[in-house]
């Protein structure tokens, strides 16, 4: 079967087992769940200059994006200061690798799946704004999400999901082009549908966690997986 390529922005680390020195690497359970949802993934280097963010050339032969997990979106992206304590992780070329694939995708009809820190992404991209840290964060976090009818958009099918959660900031005021799907109990935002020229979507949990004992997780990969195949 016809494995369309997925294109996923790595994430820079300080350490990693296998390496002498910094490395970049993609979360193993992420790109696995997009493998077993039919899809071949890549890992895409964050580099800088006019080569780095010129997409035409750098996703030829892609068929799909996944915007990953990872550090904290700068809040300058969405018009806040950068002096909150809890801020971690922020990379102004991770930042503008990630913005510039997702606005790429969106606007040149390739399908996109943003999961967490890509979700947050999206929203600043596309003018909404983030909780820049939630009063009870959801890190090592696990809850119900209900659904509303929609999420057929993301696969599910059903009336709720469990959401395995790792994250300190949310989606505070949801960007135009987004549509919520879904939400925790604490009104968290936890599920979208992104208006774009091809199918886009996102979720605020980790997917790729449990995907063993709830093989419903696939859902999002597999719709991703799906669009990107139909569209190549």
């Amino acid at each position: 079967m016809f494995r369309p390529k997925i294109a996923v922005p790595g994430r820079f680390t300080e350490s990693a087992s296998a390496l002498r020195y910094r490395g970049l690497v993609s979360a193993r359970r992420l790109i696995e769940a997009v493998w077993l949802a039919g899809g071949d993934p890549v890992t895409l280097l964050p580099a800088e200059g006019p080569d780095g963010t010129d997409w035409a050339q750098r996703l030829d032969g892609f068929h799909g994006v996944l915007l990953p997990g990872g550090g904290d979106v700068t809040p300058t992206r969405y018009g806040m200061p950068i002096d909150d304590p809890s801020l971690y992780g922020m990379d102004e070329l991770q930042d503008e690798t990630d913005f510039t694939l997702a606005a790429y995708a969106l606007e040149h009809g390739l399908p996109l799946l943003a999961v967490c820190r890509g979700l947050h992404v999206v929203n600043a991209l596309l003018g909404g704004t983030l909780i820049i840290d939630m009063d009870v964060n959801h890190r090592h976090h696990s809850h119900v999400v209900a659904l509303d009818d929609a999420t057929d958009h993301l696969g599910f099918g059903t009336a709720s999901v469990s959401a395995s959660c790792y994250h300190h900031q949310a989606v505070d005021r949801v960007a135009d082009r987004i549509t919520v799907l879904g939400r925790a109990e604490d009104g968290a935002v936890e599920a979208v549908a992104i208006d774009a020229k091809a199918w886009a979507g996102g979720v605020q949990w980790h997917p790729e966690d449990i995907y063993d004992a709830d093989p419903g997780q696939l859902s999002p990969f597999t719709a991703l997986v799906t669009h990107a195949r139909e569209g190549a």
